[in-house]
């Protein structure tokens, strides 16, 4: 009498080399997206992309960011529109480095967070798949923005045909609940080049009209309606954001005075003075002479 155990074996053996196979060909499932967080990366693997929660979002503060009081205001006012489920635009805030452009865009979020407000980072390299986490947000009940940092494009880039598309080029259109923050270090987004005024045309009356090179850089920042610039910090500026962070680090007022001449010298070996640089020595000074780091924002 046969042993049906040992008659099957070799199927067996089979069937287990056929299941390795499909599982090495098989996409692998993508992560579920947890919509109870409030802040999430794109992230994309063999051509597909996900929404990854953020556990510990940047929380800071409008308060913390000195001397851009007028930008404050404008982006504040747009996002309360927004999560009020009013008319709102998209914005793109540019300018020199380190003056605080991203951590406006984090501020804003951190401010309206509890009123539904999300954010979603989506790096330069993965525009492309901006159709792919509009379809996933689209008619969900959260106020999104898709939050692009450093943004810029050499010529003939994917993702810029797909942010221009997004922005209001596509037939689908833009979800209600969607925004785009931008912020760059160039008002157009693209490089210019000298040999772009050559193709510059003059009509009968003497005006000037761009060429098409130019008209097609300006065509994506004129789809941003808010536009925010950041100009280069003053001495005093500097030294008043330095002054403020190492408050926050905990150092005593006469210390702070005393550390004005540190916070100059700090900045000249930079090349540079910014909100990014004066929050650099600030943590710098503190450290040396027993500070704290600064609290953490309550949620909210």
């Amino acid at each position: 009498m046969s042993d049906p155990a040992r008659d099957f074996a070799p199927l067996i053996d089979r069937l287990d080399a056929l299941f390795d196979r499909l599982e090495a060909v098989l996409p692998v499932p993508l992560p579920a997206t947890d919509w109870l967080a409030s802040a999430f990366r794109w992230r994309t693997r063999g051509g597909r992309g996900w929404l990854e929660a953020v556990k510990q979002p940047h929380r800071i503060r409008f308060e913390d960011l000195q001397g851009v009081e007028d930008q404050k205001q404008r982006i504040a006012q747009n996002t309360r529109q927004f999560v009020a489920k009013r008319s709102a635009n998209n914005v793109l805030l540019t300018g020199a480095r380190g003056t605080g452009k991203s951590s406006l865009v984090k501020a804003v979020f951190n401010q309206f967070a509890h009123r539904g407000l999300r954010l979603i980072e989506v790096d330069k390299d993965e525009l492309v798949h901006l159709p792919d986490v509009v379809d996933l947000i689209a008619g969900r009940r959260e106020r999104f923005i898709i939050f692009c940092d450093d943004l810029s494009f050499e010529s003939g880039e994917p993702g810029y045909k797909a942010m221009k598309s997004i922005l209001d080029g596509s037939i689908t259109g833009m979800p209600d609940n969607l925004l785009v923050y931008a912020t760059s270090n160039r008002r157009h987004l693209m490089p210019e080049k000298m040999s772009e005024n050559l193709e510059a045309k003059h009509d009968a009356d003497g005006d000037i009209h761009p060429g098409e090179t130019t008209e097609e850089k300006v065509s994506l920042s004129e789809r941003f309606g808010l536009w925010l610039s950041f100009y280069p910090f003053g001495q005093d500026h500097y030294l008043e954001i330095c002054a403020h962070w190492l408050a926050e680090f905990g150092v005593p007022a006469d210390k702070i005075e005393a550390a004005r001449g540190e916070a100059l010298q700090w900045s000249l070996m930079r090349g540079s003075r910014s909100g990014r640089v004066a929050w650099q020595f600030a943590r710098d000074y503190a450290g040396r002479h027993g500070g704290k780091p600064p609290r953490t924002p309550a949620k909210k």
